[in-house]
């Protein structure tokens, strides 16, 4: 099978990029996913996600050991099926600030620059949002349907601490609290596969291949001219080979095709295509640590498994299960030092342990504590074929600083008034650390990672990049990445909004090229 373009990963980016390059009839596109159908209840159901943890929906990765969280191997959810983790993650549209981009100091990737691709993707339900969001995009993006009554009043405590509650999160800057935005559409989830995917498949120009999972990419006299998927099947490309299958995916399949660090690919017996040492380092992650408080009032999501609670989201889509669980958030500058926030607070009316993974002991609230730029780096190498993820989390001493700062502001907000009718005592497994050590010993052993790794494929100007500033891989023709891996900093914010506005603007890029 010939095709001018072909996409590996129906993620976040690759949903956008078969949708986009697939507009022009002339153009034959093959998208090709590892995974299979999105067609499932708990993919629909918003508050459903964790239930996809750990199930053939999921990559279910694992890390290495990290020394400086007490030695832990930690669990790394990744949606595995059309829709990649938009499919299963917390429907949370969060840009990041301004100064992210800015901060990038790459041509065609400041702020300004990046925002009309935002906001082509967006269609912001609801009025009085200003200019701030597109309305005519593809993805909804919606206030809560139901949210619950705990949130308000955890917007109040933030507002009794001190903090600035904002009109919009999206703006340029997010230094404040607010209700999340959602990509939710009518209290179903909208994911890359719903917005930008399904209406594109009925075009006859685009051929999506699921249940495939690409070996490597086919390349000649140092161009891509395909890949090789499955039991030794190939898709050839006469235009460009586009990598989207995400911050672990990328950099191994480079890696499985010969560009890499010599170095890592002599270790599992790869010849050598293009040295790039560079492919699978720049690792960043957002790590969160959550603290927990008993509830004294039956109304949390301990709650949302109930009968009524599933028969009113499935007849009138409303309800807890309805919830993207995080409801609310905060993003808060720990120094007046800090030229942008931080350290981002998160919001559920319920208790959010263990990925979701533990059933909840009792009523009670979460709020978790995220570091935004973590000046940690870690790599993806591989073994046997395999990709090795560590992370390298808390390895720079400032990162463990902020996460107390972090969490010594959630103490703060539990202890309001506002919120002191919801939150009793620390609750299991949460002890109410006091101190900072104790408050680093928490860190320690139960920072889990916020599903956001970036950074694999970085982006430059500079030689040692992966990619130019027009995805381009380096050294090897017809070859581009796109997806968060090419991100050169994590953003204050989280990935999934930026990926498909990288996927925008590189659809642009890739109509352009000669």
């Amino acid at each position: 099978m010939e095709f001018d373009y072909v996409i590996v990963g129906a993620g976040s980016a690759g949903c956008v990029l078969a949708a986009r390059l697939s507009e022009d009839p002339k153009v034959k596109v093959a998208l090709i996913e590892a995974g299979g159908s999105d067609r499932k209840l708990e993919v629909r159901m918003p508050a459903g996600f964790a239930k996809l943890f750990k199930t053939p929906y999921d990559w279910n990765y694992a890390t290495t050991k990290q020394a400086e969280l007490s030695g832990r191997e930690l669990y790394w959810p990744r949606g595995r099926m059309l829709g990649g983790s938009s499919s299963m993650n917390a429907q949370m549209w969060v840009r990041g600030t301004a100064l992210d981009y800015d901060q990038w100091d790459l041509p065609g990737w400041s702020y300004d620059e990046v925002l009309p691709y935002f906001r082509r993707a967006e269609r912001r339900s609801g009025s009085n949002h200003g200019d701030v969001y597109g309305t005519d995009g593809a993805i909804t993006i919606s206030e809560l349907r139901s949210p619950n009554v705990i949130t308000a009043a955890f917007l109040e405590a933030c507002e009794e601490i001190g903090l600035t509650r904002l009109a919009e999160l999206n703006g340029r800057s997010n230094e404040g609290y607010c209700g999340t935005p959602v990509t939710q559409l009518r209290g179903h989830r909208h994911s890359a596969a719903d917005a930008y995917l399904r209406p594109a498949m009925n075009r006859g120009n685009l051929t999506v291949l699921t249940a495939a999972q690409v070996r490597r990419v086919l390349i000649e006299d140092g161009r891509a001219v395909g890949v090789e998927y499955g039991d030794d099947l190939r898709v050839r490309a006469s235009r460009e080979v586009i990598l989207s299958a995400g911050a672990i995916g990328s950099p191994q399949l480079l890696m499985l095709s010969g560009v890499g660090d010599p170095d890592v690919l002599a270790a599992d017996r790869i010849d050598v295509v293009r040295a790039a040492p560079e492919v699978g380092a720049n690792l960043m992650d957002h790590l969160v640590t959550g603290a927990f408080f008993e509830c004294p009032r039956p109304i949390t999501l301990s709650g949302a498994e109930s009968l009524p609670n599933l028969l009113n989201f499935l007849f009138r889509r409303r309800g807890m299960l309805t919830t993207n669980v995080g409801e609310a958030v905060a993003f808060i500058r720990t120094s007046p030092e800090e030229p942008a926030p931080d350290i981002e607070l998160i919001f559920a009316p319920g208790l959010f342990v263990d990925h979701g993974l533990t059933p909840p002991s009792g009523h009670g609230i979460t709020v978790g504590a995220i570091l935004l730029q973590p000046e940690s780096r870690g790599r993806i190498t591989l073994r046997d074929g395999q990709a090795v993820i560590d992370p390298a989390y808390l390895t720079a001493e400032a990162d463990l600083r902020r996460l107390v700062a972090g969490l010594k502001v959630v103490k703060r907000i539990a202890g309001t008034s506002a919120l002191r009718p919801y939150a009793g005592g620390p609750m299991d497994p949460y002890w109410g650390p006091e101190s900072d050590e104790e408050l680093a010993r928490w860190i320690r052993e139960r920072a889990e990672t916020l599903y956001h790794p970036a950074g694999t494929c970085r982006m430059g100007a500079d030689e040692d990049s992966v990619v130019d500033p027009e995805l381009r891989v380096r050294g090897v023709a017809g070859l581009r990445v796109v997806d968060a891996s090419v991100m050169p900093t994590l953003n204050r914010g989280h990935t999934h909004a930026p990926t498909v506005m990288i996927a925008e603007k590189a659809a642009d890029l890739l109509k352009a090229a000669p």
